[in-house]
């Protein structure tokens, strides 16, 4: 009884709120309010192999499919939601991206038969900054909501390199070449791997991570991101 009336005057002093839209939370609500679930903008390209973000990798990687859950706006909800994951410790954005990615690449053709997610990896000094990896939390989201496993100690960032924000599609790609690197590339051979990423802005990051792992005998690759450019 004691413990449900501090619980109650801590909701009444902190109120929860969307971490979209910032209007308090019903108490039946979690971390997205109603209303802000039904109009977050899907993209609907896992269902299209030729959508324009696999159009980004053509010619410069093989990729079996692209695809990003919501479109990328500024000061929009999906701004929002990655700017709590990114900037404001909350991991629990993370998860709720991956499980809205997870549904849409759960009932899409091109994205069955999946062995492992993969994220990319941020390098460890940035991620105990951070208290966790951003692509890794909306992997796990993916992975409650399809079973896949996360294969988190496959890829590494060997160099800690400085952030891409502001920098031009030629300066992303000169900051993230040749950082990555494969552990156990003999668990991998034969194996459909997803990418995983935050965002998809150039698509520099995950190009250098496909590189890396295309040199793995037999493995084929997708990738997925919880947002793109709208």
């Amino acid at each position: 009884m004691k413990l449900s009336f501090i619980n109650a005057l801590i909701g009444l002093l902190y109120p929860s709120v969307c971490a979209a839209c910032g209007s308090s939370l019903f108490k039946w609500e979690k971390l997205v309010c109603t209303r802000c679930r039904n109009l977050l903008p899907k993209t609907g390209y896992e269902m299209n192999e030729d959508n324009p973000l696999a159009r980004m990798f053509y010619g410069k990687v093989r990729l079996k499919a692209v695809t990003a859950c919501f479109f990328f706006s500024k000061e929009g909800k999906v701004q929002h939601l990655i700017h709590e994951l990114k900037y404001k410790g909350n991991g629990d954005a993370g998860i709720f991206l991956g499980q809205e990615l997870g549904k849409s690449l759960k009932e899409a053709p091109l994205f069955q038969g999946l062995d492992y997610l993969i994220p990319v990896p941020l390098h460890p000094k940035r991620e105990r900054q951070r208290g966790y990896n951003q692509s890794q939390m909306i992997a796990q989201g993916i992975s409650e909501v399809t079973g896949i496993p996360v294969g988190d100690k496959f890829l590494f960032r060997s160099v800690n390199t400085a952030t891409q924000t502001h920098k031009t599609k030629e300066e992303r790609w000169q900051n993230v070449k040749d950082i990555f690197a494969v552990k156990h590339p003999e668990r991998l051979e034969g194996k459909y791997v997803l990418l995983v990423d935050d965002v998809l802005t150039t698509g520099a990051t995950l190009e250098a991570c496909a590189l890396t792992l295309s040199a793995v005998p037999g493995i084929n690759i997708s990738c997925a991101t919880a947002a793109c450019a709208g």
